[in-house]
């Protein structure tokens, strides 16, 4: 079986596509192999897996944690999710441009944003679970977010009103991020 780079953005995101086995009783594929992870060169420790529901029109994030630096492998396992990441780091040729990406159940897709990335999703089906691994351990007083439509970034969300948490509504602007010491653990 194969875990195979569908495509690549920002210089740190990566979509993956794995080679899934599929007939009348069900699928099967494998999500994660150190071997393949390692030769495709993406990293192939994890520290924490995640597993988050959502109902339809919720939107999380745009998070991202600095200490310890976390990269993040998400993928959707139930319904359907517009999975985003946005690039923070300083010096980077395209700090605060964003990707986005519709990834399924059914589409099985897999999306690596490495540290220095914040990532959130907009739910779009009824619910949507998404599971992710991590780089590091969460770490509350390492953590912090972007706004979800923070006009410098200009993120083209499927829906301009969704449902947001309220740490989420009132999440720092990119440039407000960019003149904060903590700031200096994402340069390019």
């Amino acid at each position: 079986m194969q875990i195979k780079i569908e495509s690549e953005h920002l210089n740190g995101i990566v979509v993956l596509a794995p080679e899934v086995f599929q007939d009348e009783r069900g699928f099967f594929m494998e999500v994660f192999r150190v071997d393949q992870f390692k030769e495709l060169g993406l990293p192939y420790e994890f520290a924490q897996d995640n597993h988050s529901r959502s109902q339809k029109g919720v939107l999380r994030g745009l998070h991202f944690q600095w200490e310890p630096p976390m990269g993040k492998l998400m993928r959707v396992t139930f319904g359907s999710a517009f999975l985003v990441a946005v690039d923070i780091r300083k010096g980077s040729p395209t700090l605060g441009k964003w990707f986005g990406i519709e990834v399924s159940a059914q589409n099985k897709k897999q999306v690596w944003a490495s540290a220095g990335f914040a990532r959130g999703f907009y739910t779009l089906s009824d619910y949507a679970e998404i599971q992710y691994k991590c780089t590091g351990i969460y770490n509350n007083k390492g953590e912090s977010g972007i706004l979800w439509n923070d006009p410098q970034i200009g993120i083209q969300w499927p829906n301009p009103n969704p449902t947001l948490s309220k740490k989420d509504e009132t999440a720092q602007t990119l440039e407000q991020w960019l003149s904060r010491p903590e700031s200096d653990f994402f340069k390019y």
